[in-house]
């Protein structure tokens, strides 16, 4: 027990270095980057430093794979260089037994983060989003989600236009029982459109059964309103457009996930993507024991010369190849080719599964 509490202390502190050293890194070339682009706009250095501040959770959250598999290195090459680890056998300890301290921590910091490191990743990337948007907007459209109706938003030369519907197709090209809300550039309303349907076309919204109210300078907006089986509306919206206004799933927190995947479900929109999203995020406290025991297999050894680059470039380039293989997984996922569960986790589970055969044959030959 006193050995277990004295490799899970060492890879916790390893854990925490490695951290902290790349958290400064990344912050440290994303000011330089947000320098780049913003300091000819005339913005101050306090706007831009908080914009880095405001995005370096959301980096550094997707760079927990790399500090676990450098963590791992770091460790067992340490532990081999002090001949700790001959000790450790010598004294009956297995390979095997000498690495569950350090996966256990690993699951425990990969499920501490995801519990309170995603919902803070979320809320910041959500704020740096808008502040970008304001210092570069131009009238893009944002969509939300309510419990009773879909919300849209375009700009355009006339002012803004703010669409509600009850219902949408999974693309959101069709709308169902929707109104349009025409403001003018000043802020007031000038119009208001209902209809039973809305086709979104190349240019503009094709209205279907649609009722027409006059709001600016109509006295009674009910007595001039018209109706038209069909009616156009200009916009410059695409379906790629209204389908990214969602923002990433990662702006949303993992506590609120199921929730949102739920409205967008009852929204007659298509989920999935979001779904992949949350079961990859719950699948990352096993992704981060994977990437503990490929660092294992390869350093879990005496140290024989010129061999440790070697096996801790081979090590590295495994980790990436996992991480490729997830990512690559996460998009047929999302595509409908594979199952949601089969996507999010038969990456961390195989890398599981093959590092545990790598480490018996090491062990036992």
């Amino acid at each position: 027990m006193i050995l277990h509490r004295y490799f899970a202390r060492r890879f916790a502190t390893t854990f925490l270095g490695i951290g902290v050293v790349l958290f400064v890194i990344l912050v440290f070339f994303d000011l330089i980057e947000h320098l780049r682009r913003y300091t000819d706009d005339g913005i101050p250095f306090g706007e831009i430093l908080s914009l880095t501040l405001l995005n370096a959770p959301m980096a550094f959250y997707r760079i927990l794979p790399l500090v676990a598999i450098l963590s791992t290195l770091a460790l067992f090459y340490s532990l081999a260089r002090s001949s700790e680890l001959v000790v450790t056998r010598a004294a009956g300890r297995s390979a095997i037994k000498a690495l569950l301290a350090p996966v256990l921590v690993a699951f425990a910091i990969g499920a501490l983060l995801l519990a309170m490191l995603n919902p803070i990743a979320a809320a910041t990337s959500r704020e740096y989003d808008a502040r970008v948007g304001a210092l570069s907007s131009n009238g893009a459209s944002i969509l939300s989600l309510s419990q009773d109706a879909v919300w849209l938003r375009q700009g355009g030369a006339e002012g803004q236009i703010v669409i509600r519907a009850e219902g949408a197709n999974l693309d959101g090209t069709v709308l169902r029982e929707v109104s349009f809300l025409t403001f003018s550039p000043e802020g007031g309303p000038i119009r208001r459109v209902v209809a039973a349907r809305a086709n979104l076309t190349p240019g503009a919204w094709e209205l279907r059964d649609a009722k027409i109210w006059p709001l600016s300078g109509a006295d009674n907006p009910e007595a001039e309103s018209e109706t038209a089986e069909t009616l156009e509306i200009p916009t410059e919206l695409t379906a790629a457009e209204i389908r990214d206004s969602f923002g990433t799933p990662a702006s949303v927190p993992i506590w609120e996930l199921p929730g949102f995947i739920t409205r967008l479900q009852e929204a007659g929109f298509s989920a999935r993507r979001h779904a992949v999203w949350f079961q990859m995020e719950l699948a990352m406290p096993a992704f981060l024991v994977a990437m503990v025991m490929i660092g294992a297999g390869f350093t879990m050894r005496h140290q024989r010369g010129g061999r440790t680059g070697l096996m801790a470039l081979t090590a590295v380039l495994l980790s990436f190849g996992l991480y490729f293989v997830r990512n690559f997984a996460q998009i047929l996922g999302e595509n409908g080719d594979i199952p949601v569960a089969l996507a999010a986790w038969a990456p961390p589970l195989a890398a599981i599964g093959l590092s545990l055969g790598l480490l018996f044959h090491l062990e036992d030959g």
